[in-house]
C-alpha cells in the first residue's frame, strides 16, 4: 500500500505542477514507470485508484487520460462516500447544509437571471396548494438545485448536490407526520423566490436559513 500511495502522489504531482494537464493522455505504462521510478504493478495500481475518484480516465485500447478535472466530476466521490452516511449522522448532514445552502441562496440573487426565476415559479405553481409528499420533496430537491447552480460557484453546488441525499427521507418522514409540512415549505419556498425576484440578498439567505432550520428541528424533536 505504501509503494502504491507513492505512486499516486507522484502522479498527482505531475497533475499539480502541470507537467499532465485535463485532456491530456499519460505516457505508456512502461515509459511512465521507468521515468517515475516505480514498478509497473505499482503504477498500475495508483492508475486503478486514481481513476475511481476520476482524476484519471481509463480507456480500453486507447490509453489512460487526465479528466477535465470539473469540481462537478471530482466531487462524484463525495456523493459516493456519503451513500454511506447512517441515520444518526442526519443531523450533521442538515446543519452543514444550513450553513452552505443561505450563502449559495444569497449569492445567487445576485445573479440568477429573470428566465430562471420563471423557470423556479413554474415549478412551485405546477405544484398546486396540495401536491403529495413524494411531489413536493422531488420539487424540493428541484427547487435548490436550481437556485443553488444560479450562484455561479460549481464547487458549492456540487457540494450541496452530494449533501442533499441524506436529508432527502428525513424531509419525506416529515411531510409524512407534521401536519403543516407541506404548506409550510411551500410558503417558505414562495419567500425565497419572492426574496430572489427583489435581489435581496440578505432576505434571502434569511428564508433559506429558516427553511432548512424547519427541518432539521423538526428531526432534532423526533430523536
Amino acid at each position: 500500500m505504501a509503494v502504491t500511495d507513492e505512486a499516486i502522489e507522484k502522479i498527482k504531482g505531475m497533475i499539480v505542477s502541470g507537467a499532465l494537464r485535463p485532456g491530456d493522455r499519460l505516457p505508456k505504462e512502461s515509459e511512465l514507470a521507468a521515468d517515475l521510478g516505480l514498478s509497473r504493478n505499482s503504477l498500475r495500481e495508483a492508475v486503478r485508484a486514481l481513476s475511481l475518484i476520476r482524476i484519471l480516465d481509463v480507456r480500453q485500447g486507447d490509453g489512460t487520460y487526465v479528466t477535465s478535472l470539473d469540481p462537478q466530476l471530482l466531487l462524484e466521490a463525495l456523493s459516493f462516500v456519503v451513500d454511506f452516511h447512517r441515520d444518526d449522522t442526519v443531523l450533521e448532514f442538515l446543519a452543514v447544509r444550513r450553513i452552505l445552502e443561505p450563502a449559495a441562496t444569497a449569492m445567487a440573487s445576485a445573479r440568477i437571471t429573470e428566465a430562471e426565476l420563471d423557470v423556479l415559479d413554474a415549478q412551485l405553481n405546477a405544484l398546486g396548494e396540495w401536491p403529495s409528499v413524494e411531489q413536493l420533496v422531488a420539487a424540493d430537491l428541484e427547487f435548490h438545485r436550481g437556485i443553488v447552480q444560479s450562484s455561479g460557484n460549481s464547487v458549492l453546488c456540487s457540494l450541496l448536490d452530494g449533501l442533499s441525499g441524506p436529508t432527502t427521507r428525513a424531509r419525506i418522514w416529515r411531510g409524512l407526520t407534521q401536519e403543516d409540512a407541506v404548506s409550510r415549505t411551500l410558503h417558505e419556498h414562495r419567500a425565497i423566490l419572492d426574496a430572489l425576484r427583489d435581489r435581496d440578498a440578505e432576505a434571502a439567505r434569511s428564508w433559506a436559513t429558516v427553511h432548512i432550520a424547519s427541518v432539521e428541528m423538526w428531526l432534532r424533536s423526533t430523536l
